[in-house]
């Protein structure tokens, strides 16, 4: 997805030089190590350690805990009591996340304006009050949003606030240069987009909520 954060930082299972030469793991030999011997297993691997630590970060025990830290130092990652529970969720959200457009459509009902010809095209997108619906144009409605869709966030907001704030026709005030998200050779692609973004939502408020104690202490 395409969203602008202002400030982000994003570790990535591989880095580079600057010309992109030299590719390395970015999980070391020592961590690997570490959680070997923590967990006396000796099968667990880097991706194992990526994944896991993909889905520690999404924990909400987690996040709420660290909350004013995350805000100014590197997360730290605890061991958690099971170590293969936590990979296997933060592999299936790594999945879901990275292959979002090739996740199923959401089954939304389509409320059309039959005075108007049909029109896929977006100029600014609005949610109700209710967050049950979508104003897509003068022509079409989406209807039937799930409350949980907004329980995954990107940030401060929910993944699909972030999708209707994006996806709309803009123009740059210095430059004067038009930024359109509809595409002429895909004109159901937003749309279809939208679907395919509550349903990863969906699945990811699933595998949160159902990943194991992290151990943390309660207070």
């Amino acid at each position: 997805m395409d969203f602008a954060f202002e400030k982000a930082q994003f570790f990535s299972f591989y880095i580079y030089e600057e010309d992109g030469t030299n590719r390395r793991e970015n999980i070391t030999d020592w961590a690997l190590k570490e959680f070997r011997d923590h967990y006396q297993d000796a099968s667990v691997t880097k991706w194992d350690i990526f994944y896991y630590t993909y889905a520690v970060l999404h924990h909400p025990h987690y996040r709420t805990r660290y909350a004013a830290n995350l805000k100014r130092e590197l997360p730290r990652i605890p061991f958690a009591p099971e170590f293969h529970p936590f990979a296997a969720a933060g592999k299936r959200l790594a999945e879901i996340h990275i292959n979002y457009e090739q996740q199923p459509e959401y089954r939304l009902k389509h409320i059309e304006n039959k005075d108007l010809p049909i029109d896929w095209r977006v100029e600014k997108m609005r949610l109700s009050k209710d967050k049950t619906q979508i104003k897509y144009n003068d022509f079409l409605t989406l209807t039937g949003i799930p409350p949980e869709v907004f329980e995954y966030k990107l940030g401060n907001r929910s993944a699909l606030d972030w999708i209707i704030d994006q996806y709309q026709v803009s123009t740059d005030k210095r430059s004067g240069i038009v930024n359109d998200p509809n595409r002429l050779d895909d004109e159901e692609y937003i749309v279809r987009l939208i679907k395919q973004v509550i349903t990863v939502s969906l699945e990811t408020v699933k595998i949160v909520q159902g990943l194991p104690d992290l151990g943390l202490p309660k207070d």
